[in-house]
């Protein structure tokens, strides 16, 4: 099989990953500086995961997809059991209110990211075998659905509801991919809307984030803290931005502005040029995973291609809905940040 590196995309990447890299340290060093006396500390860290990324890009794309597809269920299971490790205590470790971590020293690895990537594997394979059964309910879509409920009920002990729709959402897309019947769509709607409203009822902390999302000016200096501070940044930000390093809001506003709130100092500083740049990096993205998606002649790669690249600009879609307050606050980050 000949292999080859999409030289275009790699470099789209690594452009986009310095890009980052660059914005990481203008977010970050005012509030690195205060709390490590060290301007470059969550640069240091992000430099390490890309040095550590790319070559792990570099040999990833030596491997024949094909082996994806020989171990996607040993992969899924070894995912799987790391979802509930970090589940017990003096395993796992809580970080914004969710054990969702395990502890490296200064560094820290979310076992639900593996499974993100895991999932998609394990459903591009059940899907390229079961192709001509997708539009049936029991025997078609039935058992993917039951492996992504327990993935989703597990990320949900965390708690971490923003991975857990970022999941969801990524499945739901290959299986629409796939030619799903569109009558499960829409009753794959109303049962969302049911389980929201009975995560809300578990967690009232959630109602409190509707209201929030709804009208920020409720409760400005709790709930809504975050979503006004991030309009405050979006707001100044014009054609060309307040100028590199001249946010405002990063001066202890905004909270998380490295990760979460990244796209707002980027508007903030760089204008509507910097949201231009940030748009076309993921298009292009889209556009060379479609592009390879399409072109691929067997069934699995096809799916594993569109899973993967819909599951990137899921996030960001997301990231952004939340930092122009389309959608409550959740909790993940603009792939900017690792």
């Amino acid at each position: 099989m000949h292999k080859y590196i999409d030289k275009y995309l790699f470099l789209a990447v690594v452009l986009f990953s310095l890009f980052g890299i660059i914005m990481i340290y203008s977010s970050s060093y005012i509030w690195a500086e205060y709390k490590f006396n060290d301007a470059f500390h969550y640069v240091k860290l992000q430099g390490i995961f890309l040095m550590i990324g790319i070559v792990l890009m570099i040999i990833i794309s030596k491997i024949d997809y094909r082996k994806y597809y020989q171990y996607a269920t040993p992969i899924f299971i070894f995912c799987l059991i790391l979802l509930i490790l970090v589940l017990i205590p003096g395993i796992g470790t809580i970080r914004n209110g969710s054990r969702s971590w395990f502890g490296i020293g200064p560094l820290g690895i979310q076992p639900s990211e593996f499974m993100k990537l895991s999932l998609i594997i394990l459903t591009s394979k059940y899907l390229s075998n079961s192709d001509k059964n997708v539009k049936k309910f029991l025997k078609g879509i039935l058992p993917i659905l039951f492996i992504l409920g327990i993935v989703f009920f597990l990320i949900m002990l965390q708690p971490d509801f923003g991975t857990g729709m970022i999941i969801v959402v990524s499945v739901l897309s290959l299986l629409f991919i796939a030619g799903a019947n569109m009558k499960f769509f829409f009753l794959a709607g109303i049962v969302g809307v049911i389980g929201i409203i009975s995560l809300i009822i578990m967690a009232p902390y959630r109602m409190n984030r509707i209201i929030s999302f709804i009208n920020p000016w409720s409760d400005p200096l709790g709930t809504g803290f975050q979503i006004i501070q991030s309009l405050y940044a979006l707001g100044p930000g014009g054609i060309f931005g307040l100028g590199f390093l001249n946010s405002r809001q990063k001066h202890f506003y905004l909270p998380e502005p490295q990760t979460d709130f990244i796209f707002s100092i980027i508007s903030e500083e760089l204008g509507i040029v910097g949201i231009l740049i940030v748009s076309a990096f993921f298009i292009f993205i889209l556009y060379c995973g479609i592009k390879i998606a399409l072109n691929s002649k067997n069934l699995f790669a096809k799916y594993l291609t569109f899973g993967m690249t819909f599951q990137i600009l899921i996030q960001a879609v997301m990231n952004l809905a939340v930092v122009v307050g389309l959608i409550p606050v959740t909790g993940y980050a603009l792939l900017l940040y690792s």
